[in-house]
């Protein structure tokens, strides 16, 4: 079983893919950049970047009836591992121990030209 999960909380997607797949135990949830739903403004600065994106992922997590604390594993896809400290303190912010498995990594670039992206997999 798998259920498709779509909210207007957070930015649709921007090609054939959901927002996140639900299959009753684990939640997918597709990478989220910082696109602000309600304008589709995208902030600047990694800082403001990362709230964004934490905030579509909260978001989606709602929808499905979950939290952060959901949440087992992420992966943070950046185009500047110079970057890494300051998203490092937003994500410590949203996240608490026991934190998440988490994968960290430089890309070269992203969609839409934005700093980071953040995908996670929760459970029920």
């Amino acid at each position: 079983m798998k259920t498709q999960i779509s909210t207007t909380a957070a930015p649709g997607a921007i090609g054939p893919y959901s927002q996140a797949i639900d299959t009753g135990s684990m939640l997918f949830a597709s990478g989220q950049i910082p696109i602000n739903p309600a304008d589709g403004s995208i902030p600047e600065g990694i800082t403001a970047q990362t709230k964004q994106s934490l905030a579509n992922v909260k978001a989606i997590l709602a929808e499905a009836g979950l939290t952060v604390y959901n949440v087992v594993k992420t992966t943070v896809f950046l185009a500047d591992m110079g970057d890494f400290a300051a998203m490092n303190e937003v994500y410590a912010e949203v996240f608490t121990a026991p934190f998440p498995a988490r994968s960290a990594v430089a890309v070269k670039t992203l969609p839409k030209n934005v700093l980071v992206e953040i995908e996670v997999i929760a459970v029920r």
